[in-house]
């Protein structure tokens, strides 16, 4: 199987958020970047444009990424979004997923193959676990809208390892290399790719004590919760100064 024009599409998860890389747009690089530099090696005429900005909700990420997504003719298409709107309790999960649903229906009409998310399973997580249900209720809409449009699913909500934190970033809310090292295996494999990606390298567990856990916990909420919250309350995005990082098909290097 061969691509030639890969677009992805979404929020800080897609656009490589927790994993730094000072060399490319924006400083990072991502399990799409990943996944295209597989891609890459399977033909001579391959391009790529990732056009995910970081704390875009899904309504942003149509009206921004999908006429611009459909004008460059992909044949692979991801979409990961809505785990911005997940976590506030007043977005109706239902509207919303069938505002998604449609621009699915619209990506899929172009022939590409067209992947998509499950958002993962918060039940690991003290701090997520309150909104499982929304998360379970958001899957379940997603799948029904993948079925409809012949989407594959790549499932997030299975994949177990995110369990363990040392496949995420030091904040808590995106995954850190080894995370997006993994998610990028994990894409190929579904996808039907060869290929000799390895194992993501995890740093040693080590037991934390009570009180380390307290310290850490409290130096977390003031890095990177206050401050989430405080976005959230005054109308701002992480993502208000940042541009698609790869907007245009470009070959990978």
């Amino acid at each position: 199987m061969e691509f030639h024009r890969y677009v992805a599409l979404g929020d800080s998860f897609t656009e490589g958020v927790g994993d730094p890389d000072p060399e490319r747009p924006n400083g990072l690089r991502g399990w799409a970047d990943r996944v295209a530099e597989v891609l890459a090696t399977r033909t001579d005429d391959f391009g790529y444009a990732n056009l995910a900005i970081r704390g875009r909700k899904v309504d942003a990420i149509l009206a921004e990424q999908l006429e611009p997504a459909l004008a460059l003719a992909p044949d692979l298409v991801t979409v990961y979004a809505g785990a911005n709107d997940i976590m506030r309790p007043k977005v109706d999960l239902d509207a919303l997923v069938g505002r998604y649903d449609e621009a699915l229906g619209r990506l899929a009409a172009t022939g590409a193959r067209l992947l998509v998310w499950t958002a993962f399973d918060p039940g690991g997580s003290a701090i997520y676990r309150p909104m499982r249900g929304r998360f379970a209720l958001y899957n379940e809409l997603v799948r029904e809208a993948a079925d409809r449009h012949g989407a594959t699913i790549v499932d997030y909500w299975r994949m177990r390892e995110y369990r363990d934190w040392r496949y995420w970033d030091i904040d808590r809310m995106h995954m850190g290399p080894a995370g997006h090292a993994l998610m990028a295996t994990r894409v190929l494999d579904v996808l039907g790719i060869p290929h000799d990606l390895p194992a993501p390298e995890l740093a040693e567990l080590v037991a934390a004590s009570p009180a380390e856990r307290r310290r850490a916990n409290l130096a977390w909420t003031r890095a990177h919760a206050v401050p989430w919250v405080h976005r959230r309350l005054t109308g701002r995005s992480s993502g208000d100064t940042v541009r698609p990082r790869r907007p245009d098909l470009g070959p990978v290097e």
